[in-house]
């Protein structure tokens, strides 16, 4: 595919480096002559210098032809003109813009093809915000996913020493589940690299383990299996940036949230927007400023400023001085590698957070959604499935009569159903009849199913998407 990236700042780097190591054809644009230098360096990918906005810089850059413009440079407004351009002038097919502007996130009319003409719209920051907080809702999880809309939830949690299942088979997490609740552990990394599970793999002490389940058994399953932190209620943000700010805005309403931020005047600002957020002016590196707002009473510390390093810093302060569980947000996904697991809990990489919608984009057949896992090291992605038994390679089929591919696994299949009743306190109340399948060999693959699929290779990845396209002839 021929993608056109507009903006060489640390999401558009992370963008492009994901698209060129998939064989796409990608040029990227900037204005600043020195940063595309350092991408060229290291990735394989054209670059433009110029001002994304103008037609003849887009058009240098090979726009004519381009299936793709993904616009993430740090101006909405440089966006917004740049795919309304490349809609008008171009016809580009697919138009992607990074926008922090709430007024056009909130009005989709805003772009529209007649308005701006954006096809999909991503925010970064309010993506890394969200993840943040499901985060928070699972105190013991190193990452926690979604699919179909919040039906399914993957869970990573790391197997600790004396665990339920540490030292037995996968096979046995059955006989600790209660009848109606299934799952199904969809990965497991160790310090070597991926395992491929099989019920007969055995857990070892600090393995990271994939758990996936409908939704509304998640937490009784992770209650069976492992160790339950306490709630979260008391929370510290360092940093009031954009991130740190939508975060301690999401937050409050169901914790205490302090947020330390060291520039006076951003600390006046928000504080004006919070009701019940203590805002404080310091520097979260200062071991006095973190001693004397009782880090050690904190459940969750969250480093969350622009800086890997007073992040990587401050985190790991909090937690010698006493604090439960630390996170700390890390550009450099070198640095995230090396820091998670030691002094810091959890290292996020907010650019691979992100980079899950746009890739969906990029995926060849119908992809809803796609995660990155373990800093982009595999994926899962939550395919549609389409044709009949003529023109696909799974409709119709079972699970045992499909091509195997080693490493990809199908974690599970989201089907939809017809609206059932059913009797609550005596009374007939309609639900959905939308279930989560946790399938075994026999299972059989419908048309329209979402099946979700786990990848600990990305070299899996088009060997997945070649099985699940139908054949030319259903179009």
């Amino acid at each position: 595919m021929k993608i056109v990236i507009l903006g060489a700042g640390q999401v558009g780097a992370s963008v492009a480096e994901a698209l060129a190591s998939e064989i796409n054809d990608v040029t990227v644009v900037d204005q600043s002559g020195p940063c595309l230098a350092q991408l060229a360096d290291r990735l394989d990918v054209r670059t433009v210098t110029g001002n994304a906005a103008l037609p003849s810089v887009l058009k240098n850059a090979g726009i004519e032809d381009a299936e793709m413009l993904v616009a993430v440079t740090q101006s909405d407004q440089t966006n917004l003109v740049a795919c309304k351009i490349a809609r008008h002038m171009f016809n580009v097919p697919t138009r992607i813009a990074r926008l922090r502007g709430v007024d056009f996130l909130k009005d989709s009319a805003l772009l529209a093809d007649n308005m701006f003409s954006v096809s999909h719209a991503m925010c970064p920051e309010q993506d890394v915000t969200d993840y943040i907080c499901r985060l928070v809702e699972f105190p013991e999880a190193l990452q926690v996913l979604e699919f179909g809309d919040g039906q399914a939830t993957l869970v990573c949690v790391r197997a600790y020493d004396g665990g339920l299942l540490v030292g037995k088979q996968i096979q046995s997490m059955r006989e600790h589940l209660p009848p109606g609740v299934d799952a199904r552990i969809v990965a497991i990394f160790r310090a070597h690299g991926p395992v491929d599970p099989t019920g007969k793999t055995v857990i070892e002490v600090g393995d990271e383990v994939f758990l996936l389940a409908a939704t509304e058994h998640i937490r009784h399953v992770l209650r069976e299996l492992r160790r339950m932190q306490e709630p979260v209620k008391r929370i510290m943000i360092a940093g009031g940036g954009n991130i740190g700010a939508r975060v301690a805005a999401a937050l409050e309403k169901g914790y205490q949230v302090k947020v330390i931020e060291c520039d006076a005047r951003r600390a006046e600002l928000i504080a004006t927007r919070f009701r019940d957020t203590l805002v404080l002016c310091g520097e979260a590196t200062d071991e006095n400023v973190l001693a004397q707002e009782n880090i050690d009473e904190m459940d969750l510390f969250l480093a969350l400023t622009n800086d890997d390093e007073d992040n990587i810093m401050a985190a790991s302060l909090a937690k010698r001085l006493g604090c439960t569980r630390v996170l700390a947000l890390i550009n450099r996904r070198a640095y995230a590698d090396m820091v998670q697991g030691g002094p810091i809990d959890i290292g996020i990489s907010p650019a691979q957070i992100s980079i899950g919608a746009l890739l969906a984009f990029v995926r060849h057949g119908d992809v809803a959604r796609v995660h990155s896992l373990r800093r982009g090291a595999a994926e899962a992605l939550e395919l549609i499935v389409h044709g009949d038994r003529s023109n696909s390679k799974v409709v119709g089929r079972r699970i045992e009569e499909m091509p195997v591919i080693k490493g990809a696994h199908i974690g599970a299949i989201l089907r939809k159903g017809p609206p059932r009743e059913v009797l609550q306190d005596n009374l007939a109340v309609t639900v959905s009849g939308d279930a989560v399948i946790i399938p075994h060999h026999d299972t059989v693959i419908e048309a329209d199913d979402h099946v979700v699929v786990f990848c600990t290779r990305k070299g899996q990845i088009p060997q997945v998407e070649k099985l699940f396209q139908v054949s030319a002839g259903f179009f």
